[in-house]
């Protein structure tokens, strides 16, 4: 089983920045394709960022392309979401996920913390 904890949520200007963490335990991290999704009050959780195993390839979703950019230390067994020029648009509750080995850009993932809140006001 891996467990996954977010961290680095919280409230910021629009036009701000901020750095999302998740750290992983209980498996071995390097063997596992990461995703960041979030989910706005009365929406559906979706997707915004995907890393493979290596950290060699990554996939974003069309509306953080540009602003957004996964990474992942698999030394420290962590995956980040930097995250700038934030919109009110980009208020909402932040998850990171995991599944072994192939990056989908879909839910399909295994393995999920338990959220972060990010809040942008305008």
């Amino acid at each position: 089983q891996v467990q996954l904890v977010e961290s680095g949520g919280g409230l910021v200007q629009a036009g701000g920045s901020l750095r999302l963490s998740c750290a992983a335990s209980g498996g071995t991290f390097s063997n596992y394709a990461m995703g960041w999704f979030r989910q706005a009050p009365g929406k559906e959780r979706e997707f915004q960022a995907a890393i493979t195993l290596s950290g060699s390839t990554t996939y974003y979703a069309d509306s953080v392309k540009g602003r957004f950019t996964i990474s992942r230390d698999n030394a420290k067994n962590t995956v980040y979401l930097q995250m700038n020029s934030l919109k009110p648009e980009d208020t909402a509750v932040y998850y990171c996920a995991a599944r072994p080995w192939l990056v989908v850009k879909n839910n399909d993932y295994n393995y999920w913390g338990q959220g972060t809140q990010v809040t942008v006001s305008s």
